[in-house]
């Protein structure tokens, strides 16, 4: 077992990373890297030529078993879907944790679960983890040229995202401070300096916390939900991180009730364009803080594997 375990430390992160982005959910990722180990250690390991695109290829079918059973899960949730955020850990070097972090970005991963499954697991695969489409072809039991197809469909339907626009440091956590306290004190004035006109509000309470069921567009209206909420919660909350996540300007919040949030930021031209806020807590099970132990960082940072 030291064997394939030694064997196998080089890969974990990519196979966090590859299921992550399948399925939305590090806990799960983390979970299929495990059963892909497990795999990996009854093989015949000697017989392998390629370990990295094997390992791969067994995390891309447990991934898809994986949303095949989840897609019932999936049409029952309450409110909005969000995906699992990931806390970057400002110990490396910022510009390459912010490089590893651009198909990270929530409005990416919220694509990606509109594609196909056959979609996401080629699209990954190939473009992202640089996977031979002959190997991808006999993992979905399709021919190449329809391998070519889906990865063509999902690269179209893929650039209609969002585009990430480059944000300092500097600039994330000015932005980031002052939307924390314009919102939680109610400040109409300031969230509209802070807002873009077309600004959407996207908060995933998975029906276990309260949160918008649906998302909130436009300036004025996302403005005024924060207004209301200052008004029944009135004060700013415990600070707990303040940081990207998903790469995204962001923070977590200590709430009223005693559980984390975290409040995501997408910028465009200066302004906040889109924000995520999660508040599901089976979704925050995973989050570690960077002060955390390193043991427990390492996770984390394997979800940006690829």
């Amino acid at each position: 077992m030291g064997d394939a375990a030694a064997s196998f430390a080089p890969h974990r992160a990519d196979l966090i990373g590859l299921a992550y982005r399948m399925t939305g959910s590090l806990a799960e990722a983390e979970d299929i890297a495990q059963d892909s180990f497990l795999r990996w250690a009854a093989a015949d390991r000697a017989a392998i030529a390629a370990p990295r695109a094997w390992l791969l290829t067994v995390a891309a079918r447990l991934s898809l078993d994986h949303l095949r059973s989840a897609r019932v899960r999936r049409e029952r949730y309450v409110g909005p879907w969000l995906p699992e955020p990931v806390i970057e850990d400002p110990r490396p070097p910022q510009q390459a944790a912010h490089e590893q972090a651009q198909d990270l970005s929530v409005a990416f991963l919220l694509t990606l679960q509109r594609l196909s499954p056959a979609e996401r697991a080629v699209f990954i695969l190939h473009d992202l983890f640089e996977t031979p489409f002959s190997e991808i072809a006999a993992l979905l039991n399709r021919a190449e040229p329809a391998c070519r197809k889906l990865a063509s469909r999902a690269r179209n339907r893929l650039a209609e995202a969002a585009p990430r626009f480059p944000v300092t440091d500097a600039e994330a956590e000015r932005v980031a401070r002052a939307f924390l306290t314009a919102s939680r004190k109610g400040d109409l004035a300031a969230l509209r300096g802070l807002l873009a006109a077309d600004a959407v509000l996207h908060t995933d309470g998975g029906g276990i916390r309260p949160a918008a069921l649906n998302p909130v567009f436009g300036a004025d209206w996302v403005g005024r939900f924060f207004a209301g909420l200052a008004r029944k919660l009135p004060g700013v909350p415990p600070l707990l991180h303040l940081g990207r996540i998903n790469g995204l300007p962001g923070f977590v919040t200590l709430e009223p009730d005693g559980l984390p949030q975290t409040t995501a930021l997408e910028l465009r031209d200066g302004r906040i364009s889109a924000i995520y806020i999660i508040r599901n807590p089976g979704k925050l099970l995973s989050l570690r803080l960077p002060d955390a132990s390193a043991a427990e960082g390492e996770s984390q940072g394997a979800a940006h594997g690829g």
